[in-house]
């Protein structure tokens, strides 16, 4: 089965095209990405800015005809923080229903937290033990925890690597008073969650999934994309020390050239950076492995699950009184 799904982010809208089936390792056969940057696309009000909606009809467009083109039997499409947190976001999910015929699903936060956990225990399976997985996106950073495929914990906090660019710095690169007042807000921020994962029995492997993490892992030393998903990488408390020493006295522009970090993406890795730093600090990480599935396997997953479940219970109600 060739399945597609369409992520909207806060800086992309990224369609991922994958041939799987129930017990299958999904396969990619197609990605595409159109860079909106829709969360710094908010009104002061609060709302997504017309050109921003219009923009977003184009890319769904877009993407449902690379989709159609492709041969997908099914898209899954859904929507985050950008949308999630826009005033008008109701308005714009009709619009973009109305204009292209996809219909986005509007995922939370803990949502978010839980289909990341599913992709990240899939990948690594049950000897992983107890997993803790962190995702840092452009609005919110995700945090999810246990043993199974449904995490014990699952949380959302609103300190994405674009939110914090834009909330906390005033200069490129940012001044050593905006990094270090930064760094001060952050603990204060994440003291509840150490607090709650406190709690809990500790894990036995921790994990990161998303695009920044994977920029700084790159970074530090690990293995470039094209070496395959297999390769093991890692980012270290102290390799990441070091990085933010070095980057955070670079403008995005600077950034931009470096290798393993996107154009569109550079304005924001400084603050990623003291987030990923803040979050194992806070949460007493000294190694992190670097997951290739992350938000959008998830998604995927849990459509063929369901697609089991469902024939099971159709097979189930085909039987005679006899069987």
């Amino acid at each position: 089965m060739r399945l597609g799904v369409l992520d909207v982010g806060s800086n992309t809208v990224h369609l991922l095209v994958v041939d799987a089936h129930r017990g299958a390792h999904p396969t990619p056969m197609h990605s595409e990405k159109s860079v909106l940057r829709l969360a710094e696309r908010i009104t002061p009000d609060g709302e997504l800015s017309e050109a921003g909606a219009d923009d977003l009809v184009r890319a769904v467009e877009s993407a449902k005809a690379a989709a159609v083109r492709l041969g997908c039997a099914d898209v899954m499409a859904f929507a985050t923080s950008a949308v999630r947190e826009a005033r008008n976001s109701a308005k714009v999910l009709r619009r973009v229903a109305e204009r292209t015929g996809v219909e986005l699903e509007v995922l939370t936060g803990v949502d978010e937290a839980r289909l990341t956990f599913l992709a990240v225990r899939r990948w690594y399976g049950w000897s992983a033990g107890r997993l803790l997985v962190l995702d840092i996106g452009g609005g919110s950073l995700e945090v999810a925890m246990g043993m199974d495929e449904a995490p014990e914990l699952a949380e959302s906090l609103p300190l994405g690597a674009g939110r914090l660019t834009r909330t906390r710095f005033r200069h490129d690169p940012p001044t050593r008073s905006e990094l270090v007042a930064t760094s001060a807000w952050l603990e204060d921020q994440l003291a509840g969650l150490a607090e709650k994962v406190g709690e809990l029995d500790p894990p036995d492997h921790a994990v990161a999934t998303s695009k920044t993490f994977r920029s700084l892992a790159r970074l530090t030393g690990a293995a470039p994309s094209g070496a395959g998903p297999r390769v093991r990488r890692t980012l270290t408390d102290t390799a990441l020390r070091q990085l933010i020493a070095f980057i955070s006295r670079m403008s995005s522009a600077d950034l931009a050239e470096l290798e393993g970090v996107s154009a569109s993406r550079s304005h924001q890795l400084v603050a990623g950076a003291l987030v990923a730093q803040a979050t194992m600090r806070a949460l007493s990480l000294a190694e992190l492995e670097i997951c290739p599935w992350a938000l959008r396997e998830g998604v995927i997953l849990r459509r063929l699950d369901h697609s089991n479940s469902e024939g099971k219970t159709a097979r189930g109600t085909d039987r005679g009184p006899g069987e």
